[in-house]
């Protein structure tokens, strides 16, 4: 198969080092606006370098990972040409233009596939199994944990929202993924506690939010943008028979005071480090569905959905208020 990687950012590398590797990649050509990112990844990954549709044109799959503001539009030039599409969240830059892009993908039939990467992590499969089973019992609550190592610059944050579209869109996905369920409503409250340039942006730096799902069970999740012990990324599920969590071992970035507790080692980096091998999974699964050996896990109706979330966590902040997901998707419908 011919791949073509559109991106040649910190994830672009990732995913143009896995396809490099992966049995069903011929050839692997790489397209950015920076010409000279896509010949540095072609170097090390024996990918050869196109403009962004001469790398499109031919290919049997596509890997949008570049800037967001360009999903919507790499997407669409898949469907064009009926070609299967991996595309990295989110799927477009507002609610509107996702809600759009989704019942283009669906009219298409092309094969596709969103980068939740979590939903192809070995740890969050677990517990997603606890739950299906009911091994777990009756799952009482989730508790999550969302916080980057270093802040993101600048040149990352050209719009307000970014926090909840950028980063929290993965707990959402994960929160729906891991319980089968729809989030009923979300109330949220954000600040900027130690980095005031965020405010340029409307954006923040620390925030925590209360989700209430539809099946009745209870969600926390809290974070920032920045820990200095390294990237912190966690679930607990609390149910009747059972209490587990993900991403908690000798890397997760916290230091125990306890007297007997088990000592740390260094933090995660990234997301990068923390999740590569969810991320190999991740492009193995989407080159299954590119040659039709397996339906999607991750649609484009799944971004849709936890966009639809990062609209009302928006909307919350703002308003200071408890925001029933049942009015957004009224709006978005």
């Amino acid at each position: 198969m011919r791949v073509a990687v559109i991106g040649a950012g910190s994830i672009g590398q990732l995913h143009a080092r896995v396809l490099a590797a992966h049995p069903l990649v011929e050839e692997l050509v790489v397209a950015d606006v920076d010409r000279g990112r896509a010949e540095a990844i072609a170097a090390t990954a024996g990918a050869r370098v196109a403009d962004v549709d001469a790398a499109i044109d031919g290919a049997d799959a596509l890997v949008v990972a570049a800037a967001t503001e360009g999903h919507a539009a790499l997407v669409r030039a898949g469907i064009a040409r009926r070609i299967p599409t991996f595309c990295e969240k989110p799927l477009a830059t507002d609610l509107a233009e996702s809600a759009r892009l989704v019942v283009e993908i669906d009219e298409s039939g092309i094969p596709f596939q969103l980068g939740f990467q979590r939903r192809y992590d070995a740890a969050y499969r677990e517990a997603r199994r606890l739950v299906a089973t009911a091994e777990i019992g009756r799952l009482y609550e989730l508790r999550m944990t969302a916080t980057d190592h270093t802040p993101p610059s600048d040149s990352y944050l050209p719009s307000p929202g970014n926090y909840f579209r950028d980063s929290w869109i993965h707990d959402f996905d994960a929160s729906r993924y891991i319980t089968a369920a729809e989030v009923e409503s979300i109330y949220v409250e954000g600040a900027v506690r130690g980095f005031e340039r965020l405010t340029n942006h409307g954006d923040l730096d620390t925030a925590v939010a209360t989700i209430r799902m539809r099946d009745g069970t209870l969600a926390s999740l809290a974070g920032g943008r920045h820990n200095p012990r390294g990237y912190d990324v966690r679930m607990e599920l609390v149910g009747s028979r059972d209490a587990v969590v993900v991403g908690l071992g000798p890397r997760t970035p916290i230091r125990p005071l306890d007297a007997d507790a088990f000592a740390m080692e260094t933090g995660w980096d990234s997301y990068l480090d923390r999740f590569e091998s969810a991320y190999r999974a991740e492009l193995a699964a989407f080159m299954e569905v590119a040659v039709g050996q397996a339906p999607s896990a991750c649609t484009a109706r799944d971004g849709l959905e936890a966009m639809r979330i990062a609209e009302a966590a928006t909307r919350s902040r703002a308003e200071r208020r408890v925001v029933d997901l049942e009015e957004i998707e009224s709006e978005s419908a």
